[in-house]
């Protein structure tokens, strides 16, 4: 693996507890990045979740927003090791909506039983763009941002999204406020001194 300038720039964003987004083309290294950063945050003592949108359904199309969330939940809690029935604790909460409910597990479970920083880092996001409750989904996470001027819990929890979009395209709605948070990280080509390293992997005779 061989480190950017955004690697450095995305591990001090993440320290600080600052929401980020990757959102660039595809083939770019977006998620060599979140694992690379991964890694070099749980070194620190700082949690985090990995959540590969791709891999929450073949259809995504297909899922209901009950069903979308619910599988949300079921890789935070497996990832931060979680103890609690998220199943029935979603059931018991069915009289609210399901970004409300998000919102309500992230401060009452997740940052209840973890005291550590905690990134959340969700990947492949332009998977989302056609589905019926995209602007809800992004306005939550939006909603866990703003809700650290009342409750400083929040400030333990971050939010790393990557894809092929724009911010302007998380929530579409012209009604509706728009993603208008977070800190952008550029993924630039490797400078002539950072590709040495992979022309040596690659056997390139000097110079090449």
């Amino acid at each position: 693996y061989i480190s950017r300038e955004a690697d450095e720039e995305l591990l001090r964003l993440c320290r600080a507890g600052e929401f980020c987004y990757v959102l660039t083309a595809r083939q770019t290294g977006k998620s060599s990045l979140m694992v690379a950063t991964r890694e070099r945050l749980a070194a620190e003592g700082i949690r985090s979740v990995e959540i590969d949108l791709t891999k929450m359904g073949s259809e995504l199309s297909g899922l209901t927003a009950e069903q979308w969330y619910l599988g949300l939940m079921d890789l935070i809690v497996e990832q931060l090791d979680l103890d609690v029935d998220y199943v029935a604790w979603w059931d018991e909460r069915a009289r609210l909506g399901p970004t409300q409910r998000l919102s309500q597990f992230l401060r009452q479970v997740v940052l209840e039983q973890v005291s550590e920083p905690v990134v959340i880092f969700i990947d492949e996001i332009d998977s989302t763009l056609n589905l019926d409750f995209t602007d809800d989904f992004f306005a939550a996470i939006r909603a866990c941002y703003n809700a650290r001027a009342s409750d400083p819990a929040f400030k333990r929890l971050s939010f790393v999204l990557l894809g092929v979009a724009t911010p302007g395209d998380l929530i579409s709605d012209p009604q509706r406020t728009p993603f208008n948070i977070g800190r952008r990280v550029d993924l630039t080509d490797f400078t002539e001194r950072q590709a040495i390293p992979l022309a040596d992997g690659l056997g390139l005779p000097p110079g090449e």
